[in-house]
């Protein structure tokens, strides 16, 4: 009799462990995976993930350094447009200065020739000081039977922009007159201003430094 009450009223041995083994399963995170981790970003709480986050922060440096690129890339493009016609200006207003510098330096037996092309190569105060004494310039021409020949021995670039040039011009100029019929040679140093007017350049300004 004690030995079949016994076994009625004892528990089957690992019973109550399995059901504290089921309960704690049921009640773990359902976010816990089969090896015990924890995912880095449990489905439904709203947040972004890690990788994601990542992703999103390489795509937004790649366009700002796409962005800086861009605009790196655009001002030396202007850069290289600005010197290409700076350079342009300098090497036109060099060749026409060159060839103004022989027109003005060069006086033969055709005075009215020789005065209308230098007004037409001129501008500015240059031309306005030129045509107020060529009158004066003409009779001591003409009175002196003055007659001379320039030539440019060397030229460079003072300055330059893409309106407007400094040309500096070193010039031999050979002169003969009545009392002097043989050729002297007069060396002379000339600034000369160069503005871009209606498509030509024009000399605005001569100076002998």
């Amino acid at each position: 009799m004690s030995t079949e009450s016994a076994t009625v009223g004892e528990d089957v041995p690992g019973t109550e462990r399995a059901t504290v083994t089921e309960n704690a399963t049921a009640t773990e995170s359902p976010d816990t995976q089969a090896d015990g981790t924890t995912p880095a970003n449990p489905a439904g709480d709203g947040r972004p993930s890690v990788s994601r986050t990542f992703r999103r922060a390489g795509f937004a440096v790649l366009v700002v350094l796409a962005l800086a690129a861009t605009a790196t890339a655009a001002v030396f493009g202007v850069q290289l447009r600005d010197a290409k016609a700076v350079e342009s200006a300098a090497r036109e207003a060099s060749d026409i200065a060159r060839q103004y510098a022989v027109t003005l330096t060069s006086v033969g037996a055709d005075l009215e020739s020789d005065f209308a092309a230098v007004l037409d190569g001129a501008t500015g105060d240059f031309e306005k000081m030129y045509a107020e004494s060529s009158e004066q310039l003409r009779q001591l021409l003409i009175d002196n039977q003055a007659q001379a020949e320039g030539v440019v021995v060397e030229s460079g670039i003072k300055s330059a922009t893409p309106t407007k040039v400094e040309v500096l011009l070193f010039i031999d100029q050979s002169v003969t007159n009545a009392l002097v019929p043989e050729p002297r040679l007069d060396r002379s140093r000339v600034v000369m201003t160069m503005e871009l007017v209606d498509g030509r350049w024009l000399a605005s300004q001569v100076d002998l430094p």
